[in-house]
């Protein structure tokens, strides 16, 4: 890892924040951490982060909640997700308000290591640059679209959804791939795919793209740019 990576750990059990902090210190991240959801939104407009670990089961704003006024803040830092609660519908609520990805407790730390430095990896790779598909322009710093110059209202999922479509410049996208990227898991039913797809593009029509996601029978979806 070239320089320390600049982590915002929200966790209030002390035990777990110290033993997180100093093996991620150990690993080259400058941690810091904080114990409240209101706290950390503090210290996120105080601070650059590069990524962000957040407990679900916080006093007061719980994790789920922090994430959402993040992403509403326009905060486009991946966040990972901690809980001791493993329930699919937990880990579909926490990536429906934004976070990147879900961690059960108890963990392994080389495990969170690896899925910390995975998500600032892409983190650092697509938030350079613009992804352009067609008329369609994807800012991924801040999580918005344009078509033909236009802005488009898209939720987070939508966003994910769109911008993994884009970035295969036309190849086919797999509902499993879009699951275990999108989703972060294949244990839901896939349906939910499609009905993302059906979102997304009546979204785009409204907007007046030309851009279409095409169906390819029985292998999943496509952006075609005209």
């Amino acid at each position: 890892m070239a320089g320390p990576v600049r982590m915002l750990l929200v966790e209030d059990d002390e035990a777990i924040a110290a033993a997180v902090r100093d093996g991620l210190r150990d690993d080259g991240y400058d941690v810091d951490v904080e114990t409240t959801g209101l706290d950390a939104l503090i210290a996120l407009g105080r601070a650059d982060y590069s990524v962000a670990a957040v407990d679900v089961m916080l006093p007061g704003m719980d994790g789920f909640e922090l994430c959402r006024r993040i992403r509403e803040s326009g905060h486009r830092l991946p966040v990972l997700m901690l809980t001791a609660r493993d329930a699919v519908e937990d880990r579909v609520r926490g990536l429906d308000v934004g976070a990147d990805d879900y961690l059960t407790k108890p963990f392994a730390f080389p495990e969170l290591a690896a899925r910390l430095r995975a998500l600032t990896r892409r983190h650092e790779v697509l938030g350079r640059t613009d992804l352009v598909a067609g008329d369609l322009v994807l800012r991924l710093d801040a999580g918005r679209v344009e078509a033909a110059g236009a802005p488009v209202s898209l939720s987070p999922r939508e966003f994910q959804l769109l911008r993994l479509l884009a970035s295969r410049g036309g190849d086919v996208v797999s509902r499993d791939d879009a699951l275990d990227e999108v989703w972060g898991t294949r244990h839901i039913e896939q349906q939910i795919v499609d009905q993302y797809i059906a979102y997304l593009r009546r979204k785009l029509r409204d907007a007046g793209s030309a851009t279409a996601i095409e169906t390819v029978r029985g292998q999943g979806y496509r952006l075609v740019a005209p």
